[in-house]
């Protein structure tokens, strides 16, 4: 594939993404992105012949961000031997199948450390991740619900989709680094959290709370900052 073909293919992606975001799913038709970006008729269905192959491209640009999002973190979501990165990226995991009763690490529940991890740090750093993304990627979050309830009957896509937020594999190292008896139970319970917090941002009762702004990272280190103690 050329350069030039493949910028034309993001732009197209990028465009549908803010299309979708804007007027919704029944909005999404090659005529439209070929108006949106004054491209002669037919443009886009020459790269992308269906809507469905405009979707399934929606969700791996999606996915793909979020996984670089995510591993670009760093320190953010770095915990005492855990480090974002390969094998902990969004998307890669497979569903939770039930709680995990392995135990490992140390710390008292209600204690603001656990161990060697500082649980106000952290939240503070994950709430700043996530009113990044809330800044910067609005309407890829709009797009990605809204495609995981289009997608219900599709596994491979819809899967790609909910794993891509935050890693299900790093939240449960995380949590069990923290001591909980029931790791990964506790860290489905955190992602479901987040994705209140993310739904509650773009069409809930705080749409008017503005990321980056001191009042949108302390709502979040909040929030969070309770889930992370909940871990017992």
């Amino acid at each position: 594939m050329t350069t030039s073909t493949l910028d034309r293919r993001t732009r197209i992606v990028d465009s549908a993404i803010d299309l979708v975001a804007a007027q919704g799913l029944r909005a999404l038709t090659h005529r439209a992105l070929d108006t949106a970006l004054e491209l002669p008729p037919g443009s886009t269905s020459y790269y992308f012949r269906t809507k469905r192959a405009l979707i399934e491209a929606i969700v791996d640009h999606i996915a793909l961000r979020s996984r670089s999002d995510f591993a670009a973190a760093g320190e953010a979501l770095r915990v005492p031997g855990i480090a974002p990165g390969a094998g902990t990226s969004p998307g890669t995991e497979p569903s939770v199948s039930g709680p995990s009763n392995s135990r490992s690490g140390g710390g008292t529940p209600g204690d603001s450390t656990s161990g060697d991890i500082d649980i106000p740090a952290l939240a503070l750093g994950i709430a700043d991740w996530l009113d990044r993304l809330l800044a910067q990627r609005r309407n890829h979050l709009i797009v990605r619900h809204a495609l995981i309830i289009e997608l219900q009957g599709d596994e491979e896509l819809h899967a790609k989709l909910v794993g891509c937020l935050f890693s299900h594999r790093h939240a449960t190292e995380l949590y069990r680094a923290l001591g909980s008896r029931s790791p990964a139970e506790a860290a489905a319970d955190f992602i479901a959290v987040i994705e209140g917090l993310v739904f509650d941002r773009f069409a809930g009762a705080r749409t008017t709370l503005v990321p980056g702004t001191p009042e949108s990272r302390r709502q979040l280190t909040r929030v969070l900052t309770i889930q992370l103690r909940a871990h017992e």
